[in-house]
C-alpha cells in the first residue's frame, strides 16, 4: 500500500474568505500577497500553518491567511507563539507584527524568543510610525520626528530592528522592503526554511501617517544607488555598474567606497554564516536612516539548536536517570500526588 500524498496547494488556498481591509495603498497589502503567493512553495499545510499576531495594523494578518492563527495581545506575540512552538513542534508558527507592537510594548518578549532560539519565523513590519493608533511616533521613528504625541519632534534614539535582533543573537536575520515582491519571497522562503528563531524586518509604507518613510531607498530609480544587496560569499557591492563597495577601516568600522579607488581586494565579502555576529552587526550600523545607503538581504545565518529540541532532549534525560515516570501523564493527573 503506497501513502497518497495530499494535493498541492495553491496561493488561493492560502487565503481566507475575509475582506482584506487596510488603508489603499498601505505596504501590508503586497506582504500579504508575497506570502500567500510563496506558501505553496514552501511545501507545507493551511492545518499544519499557523500565525500569531499582536495589536495594530499588521496584526490584522492572521484573518486574511487560511490557516490556523491567533490574534493575541499587545506585544506578547512571541511569547504565545512560544508556548505554541514548544507544545506543537509539528506546527510552522509564524509571527507578525509591527515596529511598535514588536519593539515597544513586546521588547522583551522579542528578544527572549530569539536569543532561546525558538523555531519561529517572525516578520516585523516596519514603518516608523504607529498606525492604527494614528500616527504616535514608535521605536523606530527618527529623532526629530514630529506626530501627534511628539508635536515639538521626538527625543528618542530610535531602535535599529537588524541590530536588537543580532544583539540578541538571532541566529538568523534578514531586511526586505514591500516594493520587492521576489525580494521579500527570498527572504521569507530563507527563513522560513531556518531551524530557529529567523527574524525579518520589511520595510513597510504607511500612506497615511508616514508616507514616503522609505522613498529614498526603495523608489525603483533610486535602489541601485541606495540599496546594498548583501549576498553570501559575494563582494558587498552596489550602485547601476556595481562601481561602489563596502569596506572596513583600519578602525574595524563598516564603509561606503569606490572600488576604483580601493580596489576589488578591498571590498568586504559577505558571510552570513559567520559565527560571531560582530561583522553583521557592523553592516546593520552602516545606515543611520533610510536616507543613507542601507544592506538588505541575509545578515547572519548560523545553525545553533533550537529551544524546543534542547527542551525536549533535557526532558528524555532527566527521566532516563529517574528511571521511571511520565511527565506528560503528571502533567495530566489529578491536582495532587506523593513525592518519595
Amino acid at each position: 500500500m503506497t501513502d497518497v500524498l495530499p494535493p498541492a496547494t495553491t496561493a488561493k488556498d492560502w487565503s481566507s474568505d475575509q475582506e482584506v481591509r487596510w488603508c489603499p495603498g498601505c505596504g501590508d497589502y503586497s506582504i500579504l500577497k508575497a506570502v500567500q503567493m510563496l506558501m505553496p512553495e514552501l511545501g507545507g499545510r493551511p492545518e499544519n500553518t499557523v500565525f500569531v499576531s499582536g495589536i495594530g495594523c499588521a496584526a490584522r494578518f492572521p484573518y486574511y491567511m487560511n490557516t490556523y492563527g491567533m490574534h493575541s495581545i499587545h506585544g506578547r506575540a512571541p511569547a504565545i507563539a512560544t508556548g505554541l512552538a514548544m507544545a506543537r513542534d509539528d506546527l510552522d508558527v509564524w509571527v507578525v507584527g509591527g515596529d511598535g507592537d514588536m519593539l515597544s510594548i513586546g521588547g522583551n518578549h522579542l528578544i527572549h524568543a530569539l536569543r532561546r532560539n525558538v523555531n519561529l519565523t517572525i516578520l516585523m513590519f516596519n514603518n516608523q510610525i504607529y498606525g492604527l493608533t494614528k500616527g504616535q511616533y514608535s521605536p523606530t521613528s527618527e529623532v526629530g520626528k514630529v506626530t501627534k504625541s511628539t508635536p515639538f519632534g521626538s527625543l528618542d534614539q530610535p531602535f535599529n530592528p537588524v541590530s536588537v535582533a543580532l544583539g540578541a543573537e538571532a541566529t538568523f536575520v534578514a531586511r526586505t522592503h514591500d516594493m520587492d515582491r521576489k525580494h521579500m519571497q527570498e527572504m521569507f522562503r530563507r527563513a522560513r526554511d531556518h531551524r530557529g528563531a529567523a527574524f525579518v524586518e520589511i520595510f513597510q509604507n504607511c500612506n497615511v501617517f508616514n508616507n514616503g518613510a522609505f522613498e529614498t531607498l526603495t523608489a525603483r530609480s533610486a535602489r541601485d544607488d541606495m540599496l546594498i544587496p548583501l549576498v553570501h560569499g559575494e563582494p558587498v557591492r552596489f550602485g547601476a555598474e556595481r562601481e561602489k563597495g563596502v569596506a572596513i577601516d583600519p578602525q574595524g568600522r563598516a564603509q561606503i567606497v569606490s572600488v576604483a579607488d580601493v580596489g576589488e581586494d578591498a571590498i568586504l565579502v559577505h558571510d552570513e554564516a559567520r559565527a560571531e555576529p560582530g561583522l553583521a552587526f557592523t553592516l546593520s550600523r552602516l545606515s543611520a536612516g533610510p536616507s543613507e545607503p542601507t544592506p538588505i538581504g541575509v545578515f547572519r545565518a548560523v545553525e545553533r539548536p533550537d529551544y524546543g529540541s534542547e527542551t525536549n532532549r533535557q526532558l528524555a534525560a532527566a527521566q532516563d536517570r529517574s528511571g521511571s515516570g511520565d511527565l506528560r501523564s503528571l502533567l495530566h493527573s489529578r491536582p495532587t500526588w506523593d513525592v518519595s
